[in-house]
């Protein structure tokens, strides 16, 4: 099988537009909003959201960073140190609405993750996710509030999400799995 292009730059654009509006829509004006992108690209994308939403809500958005490496439940047998990115949450998590950012929702096991580490910054009011993509194939019950584009998937395949900011152009592409 071949690269498939499941979104382009324009697509990538218009769908975060969209999930903006889908954010103010459910929320409506509510109380102070905390984005938490999970490292490392669900960063990127909550830094646009953040963009986004900032001309849309009568207060800024505070923009946090998670890393999960910590938290996984197969790092120690990832046969390798896990790469540590950087956590920074910005606010108060405590009584606070705060929406995880990432770019792919597969088996769970990266939100699970998620929610156990800002766990440790205190007990949010309320905790939503959004993803770019939802590829299925849960193996925790998982799933996302705001979805960009759901696509079906074999567990041959993966789902490769590229933003300018590292990749150096915008692009969402499924693609066979190496051999």
């Amino acid at each position: 099988m071949s690269d498939r292009t499941l979104l382009t730059a324009r697509e990538m654009a218009r769908t975060l537009e969209r999930l903006a509006s889908e954010i103010v829509e459910r929320r409506g004006e509510d109380a102070p909003l905390v984005l938490v992108g999970i490292q490392r690209r669900g960063v990127d994308l909550a830094r646009r959201l953040k963009k986004l939403l900032d001309v849309r809500l009568p207060s800024p958005v505070v923009l946090g960073m998670l890393d999960i490496n910590l938290y996984r439940d197969d790092w120690s047998s990832l046969g390798k140190t896990p790469a540590i990115s950087s956590t920074e949450i910005p606010a108060e998590v405590e009584g606070s609405s705060v929406i995880l950012v990432d770019d792919v929702l597969f088996s769970g096991r990266t939100t699970r993750a998620a929610l156990e580490a800002i766990l440790d910054f205190g007990r949010p009011r309320r905790v939503e996710l959004l993803v770019l993509i939802d590829r299925g194939h849960r193996e925790l019950p998982i799933q996302a509030d705001y979805v960009g584009k759901r696509v079906n998937t074999s567990s041959s395949e993966q789902v490769d999400v590229l933003v300018s900011e590292r990749d150096e152009l915008d692009k969402v592409v499924l693609r066979s799995k190496s051999a």
